[in-house]
């Protein structure tokens, strides 16, 4: 794959998994009202549109660098916790993004980029967060899955969300009473690992 096919690639998957959330945002922003301040879709499709802006001008830029400018347009446009996490996600995948996209490597750059995550939200997985949905996508890769086998198993991980107990976040507050609910971030990294994997295929 040459540097212009990879930077082709990289832009048309972060397109595809905005243009998802963009479309979603609506269903996204009824999730988050139910255990959160209920912006999450309206702020997540800021962001995504403001990633869908700047995918153009970073043409001369490698893989890695697109990532972290987007990461960047992430931190600046999305609203309260989600920015800085999902901002950090791309910008730490762009840190360890490999030459070539083998297995391995790539989960080795999902794991650095989930540790991240970790950190700068202090949570970890079974915390009814994002990273309920990233830490099965990042085993599944490792293990073999297809893509449309790593989709499926997002998009269950974030249902699987709904009968945690949420220990972090605004859905904290809630107690007991954020049982029930699927966790809004969750759902947004499962429909944005869908939205990628169906463009792999």
């Amino acid at each position: 794959m040459s540097k212009t096919d990879a930077q082709q690639d990289i832009a048309a998957l972060i397109a595809a998994a905005a243009r998802r959330i963009i479309a979603e945002a609506q269903a996204l922003t009824a999730l988050d009202q139910a255990i959160g301040d209920g912006d999450h879709g309206h702020n997540m499709r800021r962001g995504m549109e403001a990633l869908l802006a700047e995918l153009p001008k970073q043409a001369e830029k490698s893989t890695g660098e697109i990532l972290r400018a987007c990461g960047m347009q992430l931190v600046m446009k999305v609203g309260g916790a989600s920015g800085p996490l999902f901002g950090t996600l791309l910008m730490e995948l762009g840190k360890h993004w490999p030459p070539k996209l083998d297995r391995e490597p790539l989960a080795d750059a999902l794991d650095a980029a989930i540790l991240a995550v970790k950190a700068r939200g202090k949570s970890d997985v079974g915390q009814k967060t994002m990273l309920d949905v990233l830490a099965p996508v990042s085993a599944a890769l490792r293990a073999g899955g297809n893509a449309p086998e790593i989709a499926a198993c997002a998009l269950a991980a974030a249902e699987a969300t709904a009968p945690i107990r949420a220990t972090r976040g605004r859905a904290s507050f809630l107690g007991e009473r954020s049982i029930g609910h699927v966790d809004p971030g969750a759902c947004s990294v499962a429909l944005m690992t869908a939205a990628i994997a169906e463009t792999l295929v």
